[in-house]
């Protein structure tokens, strides 16, 4: 009954509806990153540097070579290696056995020729008007190396949202564990794991996170582990204390008096009665591994590149916003803040729904 009432305070929080259903809608976004980005290679890496930092809603006609000897895979969650030449022009001429075109951008006249040979056999003008030049839109604009910056921004929503999962994962994982035993057994035990807390505490989360990257190495899943490894102490000191105060309820004196293990005591009475705030500090915990990762990306120590990361494009770009062109930096930010926004008001939102004083 009480997470009914729960979740009727809950559903009458606005903007804590407007927040589940973006982070919904990032999540979904994130799972079928390359199904909705208009370039599906893979980490949407297809550069074309004469178009480079184009405005949104810019167009260009590609002519497309097709490579031979190169295998063409495709996958849904890695994107496609794509095995063919794509040429941003600006003008076109037929010839008898072939064509002649302009680079996007050339400002002379000069052409460069291809002839039919190059394209598979038989292949005619009609054919290659259908099938080889196409036009393509940015709607945001391209990069500083002339990549689509939506799709971009579309498979770095995986960075984010992953390394929330891993990192509060990572985290409940041992700061419950050790926070149990702790707050449980107490003595010299508690000594101990209180000890460890408050030396990693002490620490500043942003240095032992580059100490434990620069250990394992730079990387995509380094940097969930170190997060991770991080974030674990604020569970425990809550676990602790929580545990050191429900062991001395009734119901669990009642069950020591009956011979029930202290396992079953832990896992079957005490913990359930923590699930509440423990939501509470993980959806905290995702806001800080998102803002943790784009910092560690803007210090060049988080994903590597050609892998998108919204941090990693901020940092690409911070330079432009004195170059006429700030939204290639401020997308990515705004990506960055709305997400946390969103992680921060539904943790608030479900503090105060999951608070039976109210």
């Amino acid at each position: 009954m009480e997470y009914k009432y729960a979740l009727r305070r809950f559903s009458k929080d606005s903007l804590a509806i407007v927040s589940t259903l973006y982070i919904l809608l990032v999540t979904i976004t994130a799972i079928l990153a390359y199904p909705l980005s208009p370039d599906k290679t893979e980490n949407g890496n297809q550069m074309h540097l004469s178009i480079h930092s184009k405005p949104p809603g810019f167009s260009c006609q590609m002519l497309i070579i097709p490579q031979e000897n190169i295998f063409e895979t495709t996958s849904f969650f890695s994107g496609k290696v794509n095995s063919n030449e794509e040429i941003p022009i600006q003008n076109l001429k037929w010839l008898n056995n072939g064509l002649e075109y302009k680079h996007f951008g050339n400002a002379t006249d000069y052409y460069e020729k291809i002839s039919f040979d190059q394209f598979p056999k038989n292949t005619s003008r009609v054919d290659i008007e259908q099938n080889y030049l196409v036009s393509k839109r940015f709607l945001l604009g391209t990069d500083k190396y002339g990549r689509d910056l939506l799709s971009r921004l579309i498979i770095g929503s995986r960075i984010s949202i992953s390394i929330g999962f891993v990192a509060v994962f990572i985290s409940l994982i041992i700061g419950v564990f050790l926070g149990a035993l702790a707050g449980y057994f107490g003595g010299l035990l508690d000594k101990l794991i209180m000890w460890i807390i408050n030396v990693v505490w002490s620490i500043p989360s942003l240095l032992m996170v580059i100490a434990i990257t620069l250990a394992l190495g730079k990387g995509f899943w380094q940097i969930f582990v170190a997060v991770g490894l991080t974030m674990w102490v604020e569970v425990a000191r809550l676990v602790r204390g929580l545990v050191k105060s429900n062991k001395e309820e009734l119901f669990i004196q009642a069950g020591k008096v009956l011979g029930f293990s202290h396992l079953r005591l832990l896992i079957n009475h005490i913990l359930p009665l923590l699930i509440a705030p423990l939501i509470v500090i993980s959806s905290a915990n995702f806001a800080s591994a998102i803002l943790m990762e784009s910092g560690l990306s803007f210090l060049g120590i988080g994903a590597q590149p050609p892998t998108p990361s919204w941090g990693g494009m901020v940092k690409d770009h911070f330079r432009y916003l004195l170059l006429g062109k700030s939204y290639l930096a401020i997308l990515p930010g705004l990506a960055i803040m709305s997400l946390v926004l969103a992680f921060m008001t539904l943790g608030n939102s479900l503090r105060d729904a999951l608070d039976v004083k109210r």
